[in-house]
């Protein structure tokens, strides 16, 4: 694992972008696995800057979804299909034929998970995954206590994870489960990635890296990883002792 620190938000933004952007320039047909939410909305913004000066490309690319709330799609402000549609697929103009995501309104959940496993198998793994960190150490929807082993699969929501969710939608929305890809996907893709920034991540942060692997804390699942990266600004930092690069 290797632990990037940078002085603030927008110093992490840029260096994980240029890190993807090498990434891509390398495997220009990778399949590329994004987190929805605050964090990664610097990132994403950084690629969309490079794309647009030229000197990126993602047309070759395929995008696998990381989660979505269960109930919500694409056509629900608040769904993390909606958010990777406004922050990135669209203003990229990715073509709906790259893009394999979760659809919360399937009437087969079990299915769904099924479809996304197969879609991924098929392309033999993600090549880069990117996942968030959950105030409560949850990567992608994958809730405390989760096994490592799962791969596609429904999540009940942490009670953490339903306050933190609210601020996504304008009206009360009723949130209860999750559609995720699961521990196994992070373990088995070539590069993973976890993203942390501001002083509220500094606690849960130093469990995710340098307490003893836990399933209390799914992000730990990255310590496991041969090949993963942590970009981190100083404030969620703040608190790490080990690692440090």
């Amino acid at each position: 694992m290797k632990i990037k620190v940078h002085p603030d938000y927008n110093e992490m933004s840029r260096s994980a972008a240029n890190f993807i952007a090498d990434f891509v320039k390398n495997k220009p047909d990778a399949l590329l696995c994004f987190p929805s939410g605050d964090t990664p909305t610097g990132i994403l913004n950084c690629l969309i800057e490079d794309v647009r000066s030229g000197k990126l490309d993602f047309k070759d690319c395929l995008f696998a979804g990381l989660d979505e709330w269960v109930g919500q799609d694409g056509s629900d402000e608040g769904s993390c299909r909606h958010y990777m549609d406004e922050h990135f697929f669209l203003p990229l103009k990715i073509r709906p034929e790259q893009i394999s995501f979760f659809n919360g309104k399937a009437v087969d959940l079990k299915r769904e998970c099924r479809r996304m496993d197969e879609f991924i198998s098929s392309k033999g793994q993600v090549d880069l995954l990117m996942v968030g960190l959950g105030l409560n150490g949850h990567v992608g929807l994958n809730e405390p206590g989760v096994d490592f082993n799962l791969y596609s699969h429904i999540s009940d929501l942490h009670q953490m994870t339903k306050d933190s969710a609210k601020k996504y939608f304008n009206q009360e929305v009723l949130l209860t489960q999750g559609i995720t890809l699961g521990p196994k996907h992070i373990l088995e893709s070539k590069v993973a990635v976890l993203i942390a920034s501001g002083s509220k991540k500094a606690e849960i942060l130093v469990k995710a890296l340098e307490e003893e692997v836990s399933r209390d804390v799914p992000a730990c699942v990255l310590q496991m990883h041969p090949d993963s990266y942590v970009f981190t600004d100083r404030e969620a930092a703040s608190l790490l002792t080990k690692l440090v690069q």
